[in-house]
C-alpha cells in the first residue's frame, strides 16, 4: 500500500486531471463542469501588450510654442 499514488499527485503528464466517478453524471453536467474548471483558469496570463504611443498621455500636453523670427517654422520642427 505504500506505492498508490494519490489522485491529487498526478505523476503521469499524460493522465487526465479530471475524472468523472459518477456512473450517471449527464453529458451537460459533465460539459458544465469542464466550462467551470476552464473558467477557473490555470494556465499563465498573457503578457501585457506594450501600449501604443499614441495612446500615451503625454501627447496630450501641449507644449509651449516658440515665439520671434521663424518661429512659424520651428513649430512645426520636431523637438
Amino acid at each position: 500500500m505504500a506505492d498508490e499514488t494519490t489522485p491529487e499527485t498526478p505523476q503521469d503528464p499524460q493522465q487526465p486531471l479530471l475524472r468523472v466517478v459518477s456512473p450517471d453524471a449527464t453529458p451537460e453536467e459533465v460539459a458544465a463542469l469542464v466550462a467551470v474548471l476552464s473558467a477557473l483558469g490555470g494556465a499563465e496570463p498573457e503578457a501585457p501588450r506594450p501600449r501604443s504611443q499614441w495612446a500615451a498621455p503625454h501627447r496630450g500636453v501641449r507644449r509651449t510654442l516658440p515665439h520671434g523670427r521663424g518661429a512659424w517654422r520651428a513649430s512645426g520642427l520636431p523637438l
